[in-house]
């Protein structure tokens, strides 16, 4: 059973990058282990974390296809999509009412 290093948040060694920034760099995780964790201390709540990847490891980030093109195409325009009235809309739908604002509340658009 091996821990893992802990860094304090900002004091992580060179070598080491979280995701988003390997993803700056054009580079994925690519299946390797956690290497290390960074700690940020709040008051009230337990520490954030994020892990560390190492950067010599890590592979190329897979490049879109045009059937992942088509495939994100589509994922978007459902969720911009209302399933009651079937409108397209230049928005993504709340998920909160599962429809466009003007059928959740119709009395209020009415009226105004």
């Amino acid at each position: 059973m091996s821990t893992l290093p802990v860094y304090r948040w900002r004091l992580a060694p060179d070598g080491l990058a979280t995701r988003r920034q390997l993803r700056a760099m054009e580079l994925r995780p690519g299946g390797q282990d956690v290497a290390a964790e960074l700690q940020h201390p709040r008051r009230r709540r337990g520490p954030l974390v994020a892990y560390l990847y190492r950067i010599d490891l890590a592979k190329s980030v897979r490049p879109m296809t045009p059937a992942r093109w088509a495939a994100l195409a589509k994922a978007n325009a459902a969720r911009r999509t209302c399933p009651k009235c079937q409108i397209t809309h230049s928005y993504c739908m709340p998920t909160s009412l599962g429809m466009c604002v003007p059928c959740a509340f119709p009395e209020t658009v009415r009226s105004a």
